[in-house]
């Protein structure tokens, strides 16, 4: 239950709609509801700003299926990361109002429109690693975020990443995706004032580990300002991006009005 809805139900209660007993019985699944096999977290969008999100691997179509049921009638713009073209069907098949982003792997179930602010760049070495940059964009934008996608921008050809880093210098904070050694993240880490947040992926040859050399590369990076997520993790870039440009764009806001109020209150023309 979001914080939209507990105010409808408080306003039922207050306008003589809805019973203290009713309301009572509604506000027992606060904080969790438990169906046995999973325990939602119901507060999690009070406490947050974003609903629980529902990780497919190792689940069950069923299993997936009664999440999804049960959220879906408190939340919209719900995510279910990781899901197999067969998962997507089994949640079209109870929830019709569902998108599925094959690429990114994301299904949204109830997508509504939400404003995008701010500016998030999502770059790619390759063009084997846009699934985890998509996860990425995709989870960035349905958290109401703006993404620049640049894709196949790696060192192998190092003016492709210098053609662009006008468009890397717009972002609030860059997420770089990249496999075989990863050092894509470092370079753009030397070029912009931003946060970056490093992903590597698994994507290379037999000595890149799956991903290990990426992820060491990334970790030991000398360009400061790079943080960096797990290998394959493009979810959890995306989330993170996502807070830094609320957060970029709120400070944004902030000088704006003071600014606005400084110019008022010295009767500037």
């Amino acid at each position: 239950m979001d914080t939209k809805h507990l105010l409808r139900l408080l306003e039922q209660v207050q306008g003589g709609q809805m019973t203290t007993d009713a309301a009572l019985e509604r506000l027992k699944k606060l904080p969790v509801e438990n169906l046995g096999f999973a325990r939602i977290d119901n507060h999690r969008c009070l406490r947050t700003g974003v609903s629980e999100v529902i990780f497919c691997t190792g689940k069950t179509i069923e299993q997936t299926q009664g999440i999804v049921k049960n959220m879906a009638r408190h939340h919209s713009n719900i995510l279910a990361t990781r899901a197999t073209p067969e998962m997507a069907r089994g949640i079209k098949d109870i929830i019709d109002d569902s998108e599925y982003h094959e690429m990114a792997r994301i299904v949204v179930i109830k997508p509504r429109p939400v404003e995008k602010k701010g500016n998030i760049a999502v770059v790619t070495a390759g063009t084997s690693d846009i699934p985890v940059a998509e996860e990425a964009a995709i989870t960035a934008e349905i958290l109401g975020n703006q993404v620049a996608r640049i894709y196949d921008a790696g060192v192998a050809g190092m003016h492709r990443i210098l053609n662009v880093r006008e468009d890397l210098y717009q972002a609030n904070v860059a997420v770089v995706v990249a496999g075989m050694e990863g050092a894509l993240t470092s370079v753009v880490g030397g070029l912009v004032s931003c946060p970056v947040i490093g992903v590597p992926t698994s994507i290379g040859y037999g000595a890149s580990f799956g991903g290990v050399a990426a992820l060491l590369c990334m970790l030991n990076s000398c360009a400061s300002g790079v943080s960096v997520v797990n290998i394959d993790n493009g979810f959890g870039a995306g989330f993170q991006a996502g807070l830094i440009n609320k957060l970029a764009v709120k400070t944004l806001s902030d000088e704006k009005h003071d600014a606005d109020d400084l110019h008022y209150a010295t009767g500037a023309a």
